[in-house]
C-alpha cells in the first residue's frame, strides 16, 4: 500500500435543504482536494441534516430519504467526486423499495457507488430500521470500514470489522453537547455561537471541557490504539436543528495519537497522510495477535437482547 492522504470535515449542515448541504460538499472537496487529499470524509447525515428527524412522521421521512444508488444525491455526490477527483463519503436517509427506512452512509468515487453502509444502532426516529452487517471496502488499496456514531460506543463493532481486515475505520457522527447522566455532561447555549466571533473563548471553552471534546478523548483514541487502525471521526460544527455541535474532526492514528482535527469555529476540513507502517508498528497489532479466543467465544457470543437508551433524545436545549 502507497501513503494515503485523507481528509475529514466539518460543517453547519441545514435540516433537511440536501441542495445547500452539497453544495458545501463540494465546495470542501474542491479545496481538499487541491490540497492534495485523495479522500475526504463528511458527518452522519451531512447531505439531509440529522436532529430534526426525531420530530418527522414516517410519510416525512420517505420524503426526506432516497434509494441508494439510484437517489440524486447519490448522483450528485458522484458528480463531485467526478469533478474533484476525489473520494467523498457521506451520509443520509436511505428507503427501499418496501418503505424500509435506514440511517445510510455512503462512498463514492468518480465511477458511482464504492460502499453503503446502513447504522447498526439508529435512534434519531422511530421508523428506522437497524443495518444488519458490517462494511469492508477499498480506497486505493486500503482496507476500510464504516461504523456510524453510536456503533463505535459499542466496542464489539470497532473489533468486529477491524478483524474483517479494515486498516481504517470512518466514524461519522453528530454527538457532543447533550445531556447525559456522565458528570459535566450537558447542552451548550446556542447564543454562544451566535457570539462566536466577538467571545470565541467562551464558547471553545464549552466545546472543549467535558460537555464536548474532553468526554470524546476519554474513548476515541482508545478505538483506534486497541484495534490498531486509523480512526476518521467526523463531526458536524453550529447548530444541527436546535443543538449546538462542536466540530472538533479529527483523524486519530493507530498509536491513537491525533494526528489532525479541524480547530476553527466554522465550515473547515483537515488532512492527514496515512502511512502503513504504522498498523504494524503499533501495540494493537501485537494484542490482536495475541488473542485467545478459546477463552470468551461463548462468553461475547452469550444470548442477549439488546436495549439502547439515549438520554437527551426527549429534551431539547
Amino acid at each position: 500500500m502507497k501513503n494515503l492522504k485523507v481528509s475529514t470535515a466539518q460543517f453547519e449542515n441545514k435540516s433537511g435543504d440536501k441542495s445547500y448541504n452539497l453544495s458545501v460538499i463540494d465546495n470542501l472537496a474542491e479545496k481538499a482536494a487541491k490540497a492534495g487529499s485523495h479522500v475526504i470524509a463528511f458527518h452522519e447525515c451531512s447531505i439531509t441534516g440529522y436532529t430534526f428527524a426525531r420530530h418527522l412522521s414516517k410519510e416525512q421521512m420517505l420524503a426526506l430519504a432516497e434509494e441508494i444508488p439510484d437517489g440524486e444525491s447519490v448522483r450528485q455526490l458522484t458528480s463531485i467526486a467526478q469533478k474533484h477527483d476525489i473520494v467523498v463519503l457521506a451520509g443520509l436517509f436511505e428507503k427501499d423499495k418496501a418503505n424500509n427506512l435506514f440511517k445510510a452512509y455512503i462512498c463514492v468515487d468518480k465511477n458511482g457507488l464504492v460502499a453503503k453502509y446502513r447504522k447498526l444502532h439508529p435512534f434519531i426516529n422511530p421508523y428506522l430500521t437497524p443495518g444488519d452487517q458490517y462494511c469492508i471496502f477499498e480506497i486505493h488499496g486500503w482496507k476500510c470500514g464504516i461504523l456510524i456514531c453510536y456503533d463505535n460506543n459499542i466496542i464489539e463493532n470497532v473489533r468486529a470489522t477491524t478483524l474483517l481486515g479494515a486498516d481504517i475505520i470512518f466514524m461519522p457522527h453528530v454527538t457532543m453537547c447533550t445531556p447525559s447522566t456522565r458528570p459535566g455532561a450537558g447542552f451548550v447555549d446556542s447564543q454562544l455561537w451566535v457570539n462566536r466571533e466577538a467571545d470565541p473563548t467562551s464558547l471553545r471553552l464549552e466545546f472543549d471541557g467535558m460537555k464536548g471534546r474532553d468526554w470524546l478523548m476519554k474513548w476515541l483514541p482508545a478505538r483506534a490504539y486497541d484495534n490498531a487502525i486509523y480512526a476518521v471521526f467526523s463531526n458536524p460544527i453550529g447548530m444541527d436543528d436546535d443543538q449546538l455541535k462542536n466540530g472538533c474532526s479529527m483523524i486519530i492514528d493507530p498509536f491513537g495519537d491525533v494526528i489532525a482535527e479541524c480547530r476553527t469555529l466554522g465550515d473547515d476540513f483537515v488532512m492527514a497522510t496515512l502511512t502503513p507502517e504504522k498498523l504494524t508498528q503499533a501495540g494493537g497489532y501485537r494484542y490482536k495477535k495475541a488473542r485467545r479466543p478459546d477463552l470468551y467465544r461463548n462468553i461475547i457470543g452469550q444470548e442477549h437482547t439488546p436495549e439502547q437508551k439515549v438520554v437527551w433524545l426527549n429534551k431539547s436545549n
